[in-house]
């Protein structure tokens, strides 16, 4: 099924709705959130699943028939529903990205709803809800910041530059020689939200982000609007990294590099080098 510019428009205006009132509910509860350990890597609040449960209901108003897969699911797994009808429409849900901040009262997290067609991500919202900043884009149209148009930035790699980091690295040993490479040469930043890197590098305020171990939710908002504001979103290895099959996905790991044009390249050489 093609989708027109007015679906894809309808579609933007219902993920924006709902990002805004889990952000809002988000706000409300950070200075009394409780948490628990989901793994050994990540927090959960129970602020992330009535978030959560706002958006997925406030999509369900106008699309009862599509999927979704969300980061909170019951006993530590996925939530996720296939489509009830013969489209291919899933909607992708993080409803605090920065979870880690959130609960340590820190105001850099995000709520990130995306649209995916066929396996491809095509409407992507990311909101940050403590500088009231909502990022959207549509597949083939341009990206905004506050309705306003926002571009990658043409910045080469140098001592004034910055590269977004993960705060943990999923590897035996020392921090990886690439890793070393980006905080000797760039103002390097790790902003705690994989989304807002995304966002950030959409915007030009970084070059690149580069993220170790995303899952499906961290990713396809922030792929949307990067990829509408000139950049480029891969694989590690330089490869693209949809269309997914939605109906298998379980939860799996997408090593993701996003950038500008100018230094992408660069990137996935130092991975692999």
């Amino acid at each position: 099924m093609a989708l027109e510019q007015n679906d894809l428009s309808r579609m933007l205006e219902t993920a924006t709705v709902a990002a805004r009132l889990a952000g809002q509910r988000a706000m409300e509860e950070i200075s009394f959130v409780k948490a628990s350990v989901k793994n050994t890597t990540e927090l959960v609040t129970q602020t992330d699943l009535r978030c959560q449960k706002i958006i997925i209901e406030r999509i369900k108003e106008n699309y009862p028939d599509h999927g979704f897969i969300a980061e909170e699911g019951d006993q530590g797994k996925i939530f996720k529903q296939s489509p009830r009808g013969s489209e291919s429409l899933w909607w992708v849900i993080d409803p605090i990205d920065g979870t880690n901040n959130f609960v340590h009262q820190i105001p850099l997290f995000a709520v990130s709803v995306a649209a995916l067609h066929e396996g491809k991500p095509i409407v992507g919202v990311i909101f940050e809800p403590a500088t009231d900043s909502m990022f959207i884009a549509v597949k083939d149209s341009e990206a905004q910041l506050n309705g306003r148009r926002i571009t990658a930035s043409e910045e080469t790699m140098d001592e004034f530059s910055s590269v977004g980091l993960d705060s943990h690295f999923d590897c035996p040993g020392d921090i990886p020689n690439w890793a070393c490479q980006i905080i000797k040469r760039t103002r390097f930043r790790n902003l705690g939200s994989s989304a807002i890197q995304l966002a950030y590098v959409a915007k030009g305020s970084i070059i690149g982000t580069i993220i170790t171990t995303p899952k499906l939710w961290d990713i396809a908002a922030g792929a949307v609007i990067v990829e509408a504001a000139g950049g480029v979103t891969t694989n590690w290895k330089g490869e693209q990294i949809f269309p997914l099959n939605l109906e298998t996905y379980e939860g799996s790991i997408l090593p993701t590099i996003a950038a500008n044009k100018k230094v992408h390249a660069e990137i996935v050489q130092m991975l692999n080098s």
